[in-house]
């Protein structure tokens, strides 16, 4: 029989979580009710939330897998180093993008909490072991970034940036959505650990395995822009305000490298076979594509 201190140290390895969502609906409220003259206080408080999330990562730095909530979340050596590297990129965009807001007329509390509200999407990416926890963490980033890149309300080109990104990554989340239903009707779990387990023993549904790693892979190259998944990435990045095109193209990325680690390494390792090469295609066209388009680009973003 658990008691009421078992069932809240379920929540120990989740506290910077927490913590964050905390701090985003404070920011909120305090955002709310304060005048356009103190709305340095949401930009203060965003750096703090960083640093004592930043406080409570390090103070209980794992150094064994700890699973926790039903097998919903895990806490190990590769989430703790990643949210780190994800409060770091946060900060320094938050640091750089502050006069480009102030010229512009952004510099405001939904900005910061938006950015907030991604971050938390991001460390539910990296601690996930289970691909509801992946897909809602991925979902709640997405939400973000596509309010972000349509903040500024009055510019048509973001707005219609924004437009192709949410139409663009709907899609990217329904080939994900649709891989990851045939994995599990392959498995018959969506825990990865109990997934990759399944799969050890070897399956008679290669087929429908193999669509579905071939859905996952896809949707994944959507969400990171690799090629040729990357029509929304000129039009997003050229649309958005610089502090979004920032944004966008710097911390989302570390949390898409967990996603990859998570599903396709720890999940899929046994089915490594019918996933390297897709990613090693895509790689390669991803950085020849890039780079070749690059030389006739006139615009820095």
């Amino acid at each position: 029989m658990s008691t009421p201190s078992m069932q809240l140290a379920q929540f120990a390895p989740a506290l910077p979580e927490i913590f964050v969502l905390v701090m985003v609906s404070l920011i909120l409220l305090i955002d709310a009710a304060v005048d356009d003259s103190k709305r340095y206080l949401a930009y203060v408080l965003s750096l703090l939330t960083l640093a004592g999330a930043a406080f409570l990562t390090t103070r209980d730095l794992s150094s064994m897998p700890v699973l926790t909530l039903g097998g919903l979340f895990i806490d190990d050596p590769l989430s703790d180093v990643l949210k780190l590297f994800l409060y770091l990129s946060v900060a320094v965009v938050l640091v750089y993008s502050r006069d480009y807001l102030r010229e512009r007329g952004l510099y405001k509390g939904e900005f910061f909490v938006l950015a907030l509200f991604a971050l938390l999407g991001m460390m539910v990416m990296v601690s996930a072991s289970h691909f509801l926890t992946l897909y809602l963490g991925l979902e709640l980033l997405s939400l973000s970034l596509y309010a972000m890149v349509a903040l500024q309300r009055d510019s048509s080109v973001a707005t219609e940036a924004a437009m192709k990104y949410f139409v663009l990554g709907a899609l990217a989340s329904g080939m994900l959505l649709y891989g990851m239903s045939m994995v599990y009707g392959v498995t018959g779990s969506l825990a990865l650990a109990d997934m990759a387990l399944a799969l050890q023993d070897g399956t008679d549904l290669r087929i429908p395995l193999v669509f579905g790693v071939v859905f996952i892979v896809a949707g994944l190259a959507f969400k990171l822009g690799a090629v040729p998944f990357h029509m929304w990435v000129p039009d997003v990045y050229h649309g958005a305000p610089t502090a979004m095109t920032l944004f966008i193209g710097s911390a989302p990325k570390i949390a898409a490298f967990a996603f990859v680690v998570r599903i396709l390494g720890q999940g899929l390792e046994s089915q490594v076979a019918e996933w390297r090469d897709m990613l090693v295609i895509l790689a390669v066209l991803s950085m020849a594509v890039g780079n070749i388009a690059a030389i006739a680009q006139s615009n820095l973003k």
